[in-house]
């Protein structure tokens, strides 16, 4: 049996998805201040959590493959590229104003398309041709695929509710 080897597309996926996660982490940080749901906490923290761990995984797998690692401030850097998902600097501010129902909506809202995104990094590398084979990749983008699935229909319940809420 042939070794399978990780590819350049490995390699941005993780590079990106570095970003990606750092965004989800700073938007749940606004969770405590912003909110005052327990739904809303305990999404945070289960965001928070996964999310930190993921990072350290994927800094991690470049690192034993001697590529770059992006710091996870690099999102912020002037000109930085905004991976499928990402909340604009204006979005973000937006959210970082709202509090109470707005802040949660807004939240739910911005994750959601948030994670959207993070399913478009998986349906993008595994479309690229040799990309998302080695092993530890292809897990790690399946496990992104079903989390992320699964945390949307989540929200989408919890989004639901606050509607209904504040009409």
């Amino acid at each position: 049996m042939s070794k399978v080897d990780y590819i350049d597309a490995d390699i941005k996926f993780m590079q990106g998805m570095i970003g990606h996660h750092a965004q989800a982490i700073e938007m749940v940080a606004l969770i405590p201040t912003h909110s005052s749901r327990r739904e809303m906490v305990l999404l945070g923290q289960r965001i928070d959590i996964s999310q930190t761990d993921e990072i350290k995984m994927m800094q991690d797998w470049l690192r034993l493959r001697g590529q770059q690692v992006p710091g996870v401030n690099a999102m912020h850097a002037h000109g930085a590229t905004l991976m499928p998902g990402m909340l604009s600097e204006e979005e973000m501010a937006r959210l970082a104003r709202a509090n109470g129902d707005e802040f949660d909506r807004l939240f739910l809202e911005g994750m959601i398309k948030h994670h959207e995104g993070a399913i478009t990094m998986v349906k993008e590398l595994f479309a690229t041709a040799g990309a998302g084979q080695e092993v530890s990749i292809f897990s790690f983008a399946n496990d992104v695929d079903i989390d992320q699935r699964m945390e949307i229909q989540r929200m989408g319940a919890l989004l639901d509710v606050i509607a209904k809420e504040m009409k």
